[in-house]
């Protein structure tokens, strides 16, 4: 899998489909821009002028350069609408993109499907790159408690873009998304040989950090490798049980399948990864307004509404739910209106113990 098609991205799928990869999952919710061409090698601009997604563009120039390349597209957010079951599938994970939120939730789902991931990032001349794997090496415990409060901090490569040309500086250039990408292709390839690394034929960047720096032509390798046994995120969930369930099912018809594959009536699924927001209540008159929209939605919502929009987000309350039971009143809600992602891993508990099941 290859999360983020932009400069980095372009380049480390470019490479996959020369290497003779068969089987690709892309995402990315981004389209397009005029801003990508110069350092895009998938992108052409008439594809910017019709605004098309970034995936499906990737998709199609990939498999004109390798016609036996099966490639899945997911045009969505890795945070909400990558299902761990997907994850699971994989043999590594690419991370081509361009904030520590997405990074930490990359390795919260490689982590939990005990999958390895290798990381890059690129700015102006230089680039990094890392590799995470389960038991080895953990993003989330590299960053410490300033980079974990820094985590919501994002700006996307438009906005490096836009902040570069005011300082009068380049922005990222496609030579540094080269050099880049093509460090991260070949660290994933030795991930596909763990006999090999094993014995030493290979050596692997886990643990390390490869930094570029173009400007004077220097490189260097880092110790970067921290593991905390007792870190939260980096935590597997296994063992994973497969059931019916599908996200196009109604919450009602789930739960009583749960209960029957689990033996036990009792079942109360878990929402992991977000909430699901039933109404708002202005907190200065009491006023409530129907949502009905998974957490991450409701902010925007709340902008475009006619009564609430230009109220700042702190003056509203919101009634949210981040259990499912069968006290849930709004049981003809599918799954997948409540923000559960196709083929996700879900939490469920039950008297008899805690279960992970996997959608179909």
């Amino acid at each position: 899998m290859v999360v983020g098609c932009g400069a980095l991205g372009n380049e480390v799928l470019k490479n996959l489909a020369l290497m003779g990869a068969e089987h690709l999952t892309v995402v990315d919710f981004d389209r397009v821009e005029n801003g990508n061409l110069s350092r895009s090698v998938l992108f052409r601009k008439e594809d910017a002028d019709k605004g098309r997604l970034k995936v499906d563009v990737a998709a199609e120039r990939l498999r004109e350069m390798n016609p036996r390349l099966e490639v899945r597209t997911i045009c969505g957010d890795i945070a909400y609408d990558v299902g761990l079951g997907i994850i699971r599938e994989m043999d590594v994970v690419i991370g081509c993109v361009d904030n520590r939120w997405a990074r930490y939730c990359i390795n919260r789902l490689c982590m939990r499907a005990g999958i390895p991931w290798v990381d890059g990032g690129i700015d102006t001349l230089e680039g990094t790159v890392r590799v995470f794997a389960p038991g080895k090496n953990c993003y989330a415990c590299n960053l410490g408690p300033e980079g974990l409060k820094d985590l919501a901090f994002r700006m996307p490569c438009s906005g490096v873009i836009r902040r570069s040309e005011q300082a009068g500086k380049a922005p990222t250039t496609s030579v540094i998304a080269s050099v880049i990408g093509a460090v991260q292709v070949q660290e994933a390839l030795k991930l596909l040989y763990p006999e090999q690394l094993a014995e030493g034929e290979l050596t692997s960047l886990c643990g390390k950090m490869f930094y570029y720096e173009g400007a004077r032509l220097s490189t260097r390798l880092l110790d970067f490798r921290a593991y905390d046994p007792d870190c939260p995120v980096h935590g597997r969930w296994e063992p994973v049980r497969k059931t019916a369930v599908s996200d196009s099912m109604p919450v009602g018809q789930a739960l009583v399948m749960l209960a029957d594959e689990l033996q036990d009536p009792r079942v109360t699924l878990h929402l992991m990864g977000d909430c699901f927001v039933d109404y708002v209540l202005r907190r200065d008159n009491d006023v409530r307004r129907e949502v009905m929209l998974p957490g991450r939605k409701v902010e925007a919502w709340v902008e475009h509404d006619d009564e609430l929009g230009g109220l700042p987000f702190s003056a509203l309350y919101q009634h949210e739910f981040r259990e499912i039971d069968t006290d849930f009143p709004y049981k003809s809600l599918t799954l997948g209106q409540l923000g559960v992602p196709s083929r996700d891993v879900l939490p469920v508990s039950a008297p008899t113990g805690d279960y992970y099941m996997e959608m179909a």
